[in-house]
């Protein structure tokens, strides 16, 4: 089924490169990510809506967004402020989902967006309008993470690939065939994606970076944006997993674990799961 809608899932970025918990911290967004939901979302008149229901401060995450936008010449910007379950099926929460260009999920825990928005009348209006209309969803850390049906909860980087290092739960469910994790550089999560990908092979995992991100047309191919990169675990082809035979706490095994790392302007098809990577000649940006 071809699918409409926009997906723009970003890596996250902290202020001033200071390692402090998600929930704890604001989010700064490059410009040219933004600008580039922006732009997908029908330029600057566009109605761009943002739910910081991930976080534990929702006010000031939600005015840094005001601000964001408003530097990029956007003045139609609201706050989906959905705090409790029962928030998801107001009148006008429903209305502003209906009649938004873009939804834009903040950062946070992911668990909270499922638990408060996922299977409520305003989830079921997102997934038909990204399937049906030209409609954007974007989101940094959390808010990319919970994008697809099989999403990380948590897991400690400390620890990475061990069995049971990395929680899994079901998403929003966006785009089915992809795993996405955020920060993926700098707090060291590769451990955690490739238990990820070897509980679920049929997957693709993807590691965003800080200030970096995808921007995903037709549930099938996407192109990178943003400063940093993106790694690709392309697991279609391994030869050894002993993930289902381990006990919890087991170190784990893998081979032939298929690895991409793409960057600004590569392209990735999904389905095929082939790559386009800018030619070695191309100017630098």
């Amino acid at each position: 089924m071809s699918v409409k809608g926009i997906l723009i899932p970003i890596g996250g970025n902290e202020d001033k490169g200071v390692e402090t918990h998600e929930r704890n911290n604001l989010e700064f967004i490059g410009d040219g990510i933004l600008a580039r939901v922006v732009q997908e979302s029908g330029g600057a008149d566009a109605l761009i809506v943002v739910v910081p229901t991930a976080s534990s401060i929702p006010d000031e995450v939600g005015q840094n967004y005001i601000k964001a936008f408003g530097k990029l010449g956007c003045t139609n910007v609201r706050i989906m402020d959905i705090r409790k379950r029962e928030e998801s099926e107001e009148h006008a929460n429903i209305a502003l989902a209906g009649k938004a260009d873009c939804i834009m999920f903040s950062g946070g825990n992911q668990s909270e967006i499922i638990r408060k928005i996922g299977g409520t009348t305003i989830h079921k209006i997102l997934l038909d309008r990204y399937q049906n209309e030209k409609f954007v969803i974007a989101g940094t850390s959390a808010g990319a993470m919970c994008m697809s049906h099989e999403m990380i909860t948590g897991g400690s980087s400390k620890e990475s690939f061990i069995k049971g290092a990395v929680g899994m739960a079901e998403g929003m469910g966006f785009i089915p065939n992809l795993i996405i994790d955020s920060h993926f550089i700098r707090r060291g999560r590769f451990g955690r994606l490739a238990e990820a990908v070897a509980k679920y092979p049929e997957l693709l995992g993807v590691g965003l970076a800080e200030d970096t991100g995808l921007v995903i047309k037709n549930c099938n191919t996407f192109e990178v944006i943003g400063s940093g990169m993106v790694i690709i675990f392309d697991p279609s082809n391994l030869k050894h997993n002993n993930e289902k035979i381990l006990s919890e706490g087991a170190p784990m095994s893998l081979s032939n674990l298929k690895t991409h790392i793409l960057a600004n302007g590569d392209r990735f098809n999904i389905r095929q799961r082939k790559l386009h990577v800018l030619p070695l000649d191309s100017p630098m940006v």
